[in-house]
């Protein structure tokens, strides 16, 4: 029988945006569960790239100095104080009178980008636009959490979510295919190392690059070659250019990525870890035929099919570390950490009813 609900419940609530001091561990009510949602115990969570950005104001049109907790985000969507964490692996204890056959007792994994049915370009994102994983408990849609049934651990299936989710969502935008030839830029990160396995999966051809260390780790996942980061671009795919490039990397070496396309490719790309502002000769995208496509929301379709490569064995999860709930300040410091190859997980004290 399952355990009765307690009333309160330990959460990392950000409280606004700023440094690792936003982030502070609290007792807060259980969320209350509406009409047509769940209520799901959160087994593990995820930390990823979307979780510190929108701590650190990153998706801000503006300026970040850290003085406004108001609205926030690139769509003004995002306030504070916020529980976070975009990754969620958990069972549904409780569901709304509207929900029809709740999965109550079912482990479940909980779709990071909850697109609007009306507008298919806008999303409300767990643990940004809405309170997220980073607790005991979190309240969801009942159309958002999905029934998984796998021999992964809590741990590994919440490394798919937000990463896998996303990766996928780019190999559909640009149609990757069996026998196209990807270049995937910081394939030893979590949505890295999951584009290569789902570009695999596909049939595809896969050029990853990434810090030597990390060679052997990232050959294990289905990459055909692996150059070291920094390499000229350029110079080593000059014979040999790729159909799609999926870059969150950017910065920089934004350029030399789109040079290495052949006439008529795409880059793909859904973050910019070494900085958002790049330069870029136009002429090489429009006199070779070249796209370049921006993902955020995803396809309805991605996360249903994501489970389903997991339910198959598949893919395989690649995690790197855990930490309990309440270590998140080192738990974000591992994730991004130069030696990392996968993702980081926080696992949540399980309590009783007197919690």
């Amino acid at each position: 029988m399952a355990s009765p609900i307690p009333e309160h419940m330990t959460a990392v609530v950000t409280t606004g945006t700023g440094g690792p001091e936003r982030l502070q561990v609290r007792r807060v009510p259980v969320p209350e569960v509406g009409d047509h949602d769940v209520l799901v115990r959160v087994l593990a969570a995820g930390v990823n790239n979307t979780d510190i950005n929108t701590r650190v104001g990153w998706y801000d049109r503006g300026p970040v100095d850290g003085s406004d907790d108001g609205p926030t985000g690139y769509n003004g969507a995002t306030r504070f104080p916020l529980v976070q964490g975009a990754d969620c692996c958990g069972v549904v204890v409780a569901a709304g009178r509207g929900v029809v056959d709740p999965p109550i007792d079912r482990r479940v994994l909980v779709r990071s980008c909850m697109t609007d049915p009306d507008d298919p370009h806008r999303a409300e994102w767990l643990g940004s636009d809405r309170d997220g994983a980073f607790a005991q408990y979190v309240v969801v849609p009942a159309t958002e959490a999905f029934p998984v049934d796998s021999a992964w651990s809590d741990a590994e299936l919440a490394t798919i979510p937000c990463s896998w989710g996303t990766a996928e969502n780019m190999l559909r935008r640009a149609d990757v295919r069996a026998g196209d030839r990807v270049l995937v830029t910081g394939a030893s990160g979590g949505v890295g190392s999951a584009t290569v396995q789902l570009a695999r999966r596909r049939g595809a051809q896969v050029v990853a690059v990434a810090s030597r260390s990390k060679h052997d780790a990232v050959r294990a996942l289905g990459a055909d070659r692996v150059l070291e980061r920094g390499t000229n671009l350029r110079g080593a795919l000059a014979d040999t250019p790729v159909d799609v490039a999926v870059d969150n990397v950017a910065g920089p070496g934004f350029g030399a990525v789109l040079d290495v396309l052949r006439p008529g490719g795409t880059v793909v790309t859904s973050g910019a870890i070494a900085g958002a502002v790049v330069e870029l000769d136009l002429r090489s995208l429009y006199l070779q035929d070249r796209s370049v496509l921006g993902t955020t929301t995803w396809h309805p379709d991605v996360f249903a099919d994501l489970v389903g490569y997991v339910e198959r064995d598949e893919v395989r999860p690649v995690l790197a570390d855990t930490f309990p709930l309440e270590e998140i300040v080192r738990a974000q410091e591992a994730f991004r950490h130069a030696d990392r190859v996968g993702s980081v997980v926080l696992l949540p004290r399980q309590e009783g009813p007197a919690a």
